[in-house]
């Protein structure tokens, strides 16, 4: 995923088998438009959903084998019929972007799942389509490694949202742990604050662990760029935790050495 919610979205990857290559970037720049159709420029609300709106009418068209008006979903229609991908996940993509259009706030931890299955999920069960590992223990693997990802971006983009007027932080643990929003906008590090990344970040680890079994599950080429996602998220939680939860002045990225080291744990897990 390359920024906002795609910054480990495997583009073009060079451990993507080449006849996927195509399909990947294609589903990458319908979920890259629509994305910043919620989030960029001085766009009212209003021609937010328009713009959504203008995708859904897209998908519908492909449903009723109409022929798709632009390019990209001529494109998509191609690859959503060779690799029988399910429409379903695309419209599941729309709707997440449509709700951060205007929810700003998680009251809590499920409503951030549920958001997480909409806006993140639906790109790992498409890899998963065309990898032709649609099992479903695969699909529960892999929507909970997708789940940390997006979790492990807002970790990471808690000042970048907040300068949109999101919080994605459960509001409900925050006060329990002592924070507030005040927290977010003085870019306060205090103890309260830290215990509250701390949970958020150890919650997020177990449940990438619990996804981690797919790594081993599938193979050659592909189950080495799982692995690599998966110790790129890792890598990233390591680092939050380094810095002692102050991704307002140091925010966690990945650097050249970072990949030595993912690559050192990117062998076949053992379970």
């Amino acid at each position: 995923m390359a920024v906002n919610h795609y910054e480990n979205f495997p583009v073009a990857s060079i451990l993507l088998p080449k006849r996927l290559r195509r399909a990947v970037e294609i589903i990458y720049h319908f979920a890259r438009q629509a994305d910043d159709f919620a989030d960029e420029g001085d766009l009212q609300n209003e021609e937010r959903f328009t713009a959504l709106d203008s995708f859904r009418n897209e998908l519908k068209r492909i449903a009723a084998n109409e022929t798709p008006l632009t390019p990209l979903f001529q494109d998509l229609a191609d690859i959503i019929a060779r690799h029988q991908l399910p429409l379903q996940l695309f419209h599941d993509l729309l709707d997440a972007f449509s709700q951060d259009v205007l929810k700003k706030r998680y009251a809590n931890f499920d409503e951030l799942l549920n958001y997480c299955s909409r806006s993140a999920n639906p790109v790992g069960r498409l890899l998963l389509h065309l990898y032709e590992e649609a099992t479903p223990p695969n699909l529960k693997y892999s929507d909970a490694i997708c789940t940390s990802l997006q979790l492990i971006n807002f970790w990471q983009d808690v000042t970048k949202d907040y300068a949109i007027d999101r919080i994605y932080l459960p509001q409900d643990e925050m006060a329990h742990f002592g924070v507030t929003e005040a927290h977010v906008a003085d870019s306060r590090v205090d103890k309260e604050w830290q215990q509250l990344m701390q949970f958020q970040v150890q919650r997020t680890r177990d449940l990438m662990r619990s996804g981690a079994p797919l790594g081993s599950i599938l193979t050659g080429r592909i189950g080495i760029e799982m692995r690599l996602i998966i110790a790129g998220g890792n890598r990233i939680l390591d680092k939050l935790e380094a810095v002692q939860y102050d991704m307002f002045r140091q925010r966690p990225m990945l650097r050249p050495f970072d990949w030595v080291i993912m690559l050192g744990k990117s062998a076949p897990f053992s379970f």
